[in-house]
């Protein structure tokens, strides 16, 4: 005959006293948290939803309105809408040139104050300076040197071209300000990425003969792969949802040649007072920029791997 061996059950007490402890600690978390969720739910999430519910009703900004529900009709119009068009091509037009090159111009100045050169501390000072300059008062600056009479870029380039009224040149015009306003916060992340390399590796190139250009190629790009897809990622949303800058600047002129997504869905609000198809103009947008992201990232994970 063999004995069972039962083994004796643990004391609830240590467990019960565990349960509380953390059901403690997690109330005291949302209890700290609060006066930070209660602003951004109130101030983002809050209007995001009312303007996504927005989109598919027939909204009007006047008093005697009665809104109803739309459904997809906005939607379709949007589509058979040759203005939004416009706006959606000069939008991407705007939004990858000012990312791309933008990128470059940040990257080639990060190269440059990551050198051990003299007054470093200086150069690094300046070039944020943009950064924190306010939209407004970096467009009315730029206005002024784009001005036909008393610009300095006609004063320098002996020139009476009126730059930002020009239907060729205030798109160009315009990007050149988008790349300035938008190099330093992408310049300080990249120099960043850039210090925490390892100088080692550089040494091990240069051990084994590697050029200059062969060390930036196969150790500083590498390197900083995430830094890169995490800023541009970011600069090309910031960029397409451009608004206060472009606005200051032309107002989405001359003849619409400057009107980004965002100013003609302002216009549809505000002018014209269609505030539901403006909601839609703004949820479309949103889906067009995330979708595009979701393909970027999604290929350079891949590639990562």
């Amino acid at each position: 005959m063999t004995a069972t061996v039962t083994r004796p059950a643990p004391p609830r007490g240590p467990r019960r006293a565990r349960r509380r402890r953390v059901s403690r600690q997690t109330r005291e978390m949302w209890l700290l948290m609060l006066p930070a969720l209660v602003p951004v739910a109130l101030f983002s999430v809050g209007p995001l939803l009312y303007g996504i519910g927005l989109a598919f009703t027939d909204a009007r900004n006047t008093r005697n309105h009665e809104t109803s529900f739309v459904g997809l009709e906005n939607f379709g119009r949007l589509l058979t809408d040759d203005e939004f068009w416009s706006s959606f091509k000069i939008g991407a037009i705007w939004g990858v040139s000012v990312t791309v090159l933008q990128f470059l111009a940040a990257l080639g100045l990060a190269l440059l104050l990551n050198e051990n050169l003299r007054f470093r501390g200086v150069a690094r000072v300046l070039a944020v300076v943009p950064w924190a300059m306010p939209p407004v008062v970096i467009g009315l600056m730029w206005k002024l040197v784009y001005h036909p009479d008393a610009g300095i870029l006609n004063d320098l380039l002996g020139t009476d071209i009126n730059w930002l009224a020009d239907f060729s040149l205030a798109l160009p015009a315009i990007i050149v300000v988008g790349i300035w306003t938008g190099m330093p916060q992408t310049t300080v992340v990249l120099l960043a990425g850039l210090q925490g390399i390892p100088k080692e590796l550089y040494e091990a190139g240069e051990v084994d003969g590697a050029t200059r250009w062969r060390r930036f190629w196969n150790i500083t790009l590498p390197q900083l792969r995430p830094v890169i897809v995490a800023i541009t990622s970011l600069d090309f949303v910031w960029n397409i949802n451009q608004f206060g800058l472009v606005y200051v600047l032309t107002q989405g002129g001359p003849g619409g040649q400057t009107r980004l997504p965002m100013l003609f869905a302002y216009e549809e609000a505000f002018r014209y007072r269609m505030a539901g198809y403006a909601s839609m103009l703004g949820l479309a947008m949103a889906i067009v920029v995330l979708a595009v992201l979701a393909l970027y990232l999604g290929r350079q994970m891949r590639e990562a791997k």
